[in-house]
């Protein structure tokens, strides 16, 4: 019979698709559990560093669950990539004995990044996307520019922010006096204009290639999407390779010279 056919072909029809449905469900909640347990690792990874506790793999399993052991490894991979974009701390192992780890911050800035004394999160995600703003504004941005920057993360002058405190005392006093920026007046602007620019702690401890990095990440793309700077920030890692390697090669000669055999005689002299 014909109609038999076709009713037992739906049939079939029907179960395969019953089947992937449920398959498709189960793939859905099995990824909504996983990030679910991602952020779990990244609260616990910024309470910790809040605390300045050590933070222990053993305590990182129990929050993942012991039966999803092969899975922490992606886990606490991911949660350290999510921390790493916002707030600039990479994940360090400190003790390998005891598996603890720690969060550092990219740069010196004091108390692990936090600028301020006691506990909070850290400021060194601020100042690098201020960094890479100057970098893309020809290494020099107006004040005007940078709140504008600013007021699209929802970070404004005056306003007291819950990482940041008051921002304009972050950036145009402690960050200022820190070193890390730059604040001039625009020369003959009048009324008078105000810029930014890189201060010399930001150019002893970071490059124009290792802020894109960072950006890159914020972005979830790769450092030479961002040309031409990426170009730009090419051509300086090359002149900085270059100035040490002189300064390496002027140091051997100094070196040498110094505990050289003296081939010199008193007329020489």
């Amino acid at each position: 019979d014909t109609s038999r056919g076709s009713d037992t072909d739906d049939e079939s029809l029907d179960e395969e698709h019953a089947r992937s449905s449920n398959t498709l469900s189960s793939a859905n909640s099995w990824s909504e559990i996983l990030t679910m347990k991602v952020e779990f690792v990244e609260q616990y990874l910024l309470y910790k560093y809040k605390m300045k506790q050590p933070i222990l793999k053993e305590e990182m399993i129990q929050i993942v669950g012991r039966n999803n052991r092969d899975e922490f490894d992606d886990i606490l991979q991911k949660a350290s990539h999510r921390i790493e974009a916002v707030f600039a701390l990479d994940l360090k192992e400190v003790n390998s004995s005891n598996r603890s780890y720690r969060l550092v911050s990219k740069l010196n800035l004091p108390n692990n990044g936090r600028v301020y004394a006691g506990r909070g999160l850290p400021k060194t995600g601020l100042l690098l996307n201020i960094l890479g703003l100057i970098f893309m504004k020809g290494n020099c941005a107006s004040e005007e520019e940078i709140w504008e920057f600013l007021n699209m993360l929802e970070v404004y002058a005056g306003r007291k922010h819950r990482i940041y405190g008051e921002p304009r005392k972050l950036i145009n006093t402690e960050l200022v006096q820190l070193q890390y920026l730059e604040y001039r007046q625009v020369p003959d602007s009048n009324p008078a204009c105000y810029e930014f620019l890189w201060g010399p702690r930001a150019h002893a401890e970071t490059s124009k290639m290792q802020v894109l990095e960072f950006l890159a990440k914020v972005n979830d793309t790769v450092p030479s999407a961002f040309s031409p700077w990426y170009e730009e920030a090419l051509e300086d890692e090359e002149r900085t390779r270059a100035t040490r390697a002189v300064r390496a090669a002027t140091g051997a000669t100094a070196g040498h010279d110094i505990t050289g055999p003296a081939s010199s005689t008193p007329n020489d002299v």
